[in-house]
């Protein structure tokens, strides 16, 4: 497919000047041109000027990032992985949030799948995953508006945590996540999985909405290591059955998320205050 320059700059969210002046300055044009004379942009094009306004929107000089946007993205290679330093976070935030008030779904994921690749689930997540998300929720609740903007990112990021490798080695269940009845919230869940997977443990998510008795039937049948559950609400964590859930699981039962806050738990539930914690708890369980 080709596309006008108003299409292209409606796609990315910028004036058409500014695409006419990238045109001009730096080259960064279309590679079609019609018998009359009229600009048609192709897909390739669109992808570097997709990295173009990421790369402007983190402060990137546009000269350098024009540059920068020509190369070609390099599939990432396993190696070891570094912390996100505050500067690195509030970069990657700012390009991620760009991305995400232009509604460009594959930019979002491109963004998130790097940052898993090269800082691991618990960095990105902690770092700049959540205060993304939790900004784009205070502009939902403040403004009335952007709840698609909203639901693209979190999209976005469930995307980037299911590409992390499960890994395929037999043994016993690690964990079984699941939502409180009616939690909607299981973003953090999957967050929590595909840090398993980088720890090599197998586990399993109930997802959203789960009944009570359903997840008290799965952890009998299934009987893995740790069972967490997660409520953003103090009502819907009122609504989980502890104290079933550990007699018939026998297992080590966790509980996470805001909903918790303040309600007296029985004594054998534990209440990870991090993600780290949570992976901890697993890991402990798993040994």
């Amino acid at each position: 497919m080709t596309y006008t320059p108003r299409a292209v700059a409606g796609m990315l969210g910028i004036a058409p000047t500014t695409l006419r002046t990238w045109d001009q300055r730096y080259g960064l044009g279309p590679s079609i041109r019609t018998e009359g004379g009229h600009r048609r942009y192709e897909d390739a094009d669109v992808e570097v000027l997709r990295r173009m306004v990421v790369l402007t929107a983190q402060g990137v000089a546009a000269a350098a990032a024009a540059v920068l946007a020509r190369q070609k993205p390099v599939a990432p290679t396993a190696g070891p992985r570094t912390s996100i330093t505050p500067a690195e976070a509030l970069v990657a935030q700012r390009g991620f949030l760009a991305a995400a008030k232009r509604l460009d779904e594959p930019m979002m994921s491109d963004l998130a799948s790097k940052l898993l690749t090269d800082h691991g689930v618990v960095s990105a997540w902690e770092t700049v995953f959540v205060p993304a998300l939790v900004e784009l929720g205070h502009l939902v609740v403040s403004s009335g508006q952007g709840v698609e903007v909203e639901h693209l990112a979190s999209g976005s990021v469930l995307h980037a945590l299911r590409g992390i490798p499960r890994t395929s080695s037999p043994g016993a269940l690690s964990a079984l996540l699941s939502c409180a009845p009616d939690e909607q919230h299981w973003l953090p869940l999957e967050a929590l999985g595909a840090a398993l997977s980088e720890e090599g443990c197998m586990w399993g998510n109930l997802g959203a909405r789960v009944p009570a008795e359903a997840l008290c039937d799965a952890a009998d049948r299934l009987r893995p290591g740790v069972v967490l559950v997660w409520a953003h609400r103090p009502d819907l964590a009122l609504r989980v059955p502890l104290e079933e859930l550990g007699t018939r699981s026998g297992a080590v039962v966790a509980v996470a998320g805001a909903g918790w806050h303040g309600l007296e738990l029985p004594s054998f539930v534990r209440r990870p205050q991090s993600l780290t914690e949570a992976i901890g708890i697993v890991l402990e369980r798993a040994r």
